[in-house]
């Protein structure tokens, strides 16, 4: 969880656009294991963004 927290606080809201082009970048690079490892850093800052505002959740 530590690394979506970064993420989050690097990106604010803006983290799941940075996300989906981290993992468009390894994709076309062949990096399975690092688009795997982004997936699950994704799914890891849903559970941590609050949609409504747009903004991560303040309950990190």
């Amino acid at each position: 969880m530590a690394c979506a927290q970064q993420v989050l606080k690097q990106h604010g809201g803006c983290a799941p656009l940075h996300i989906a082009n981290r993992i468009g970048e390894l994709a076309t690079a062949g990096d399975s294991a690092g688009v795997d490892a982004w997936k699950y850093i994704a799914s890891r800052v849903d559970q941590l963004m609050d949609y409504r505002s747009g903004q991560p959740s303040r309950r990190q």
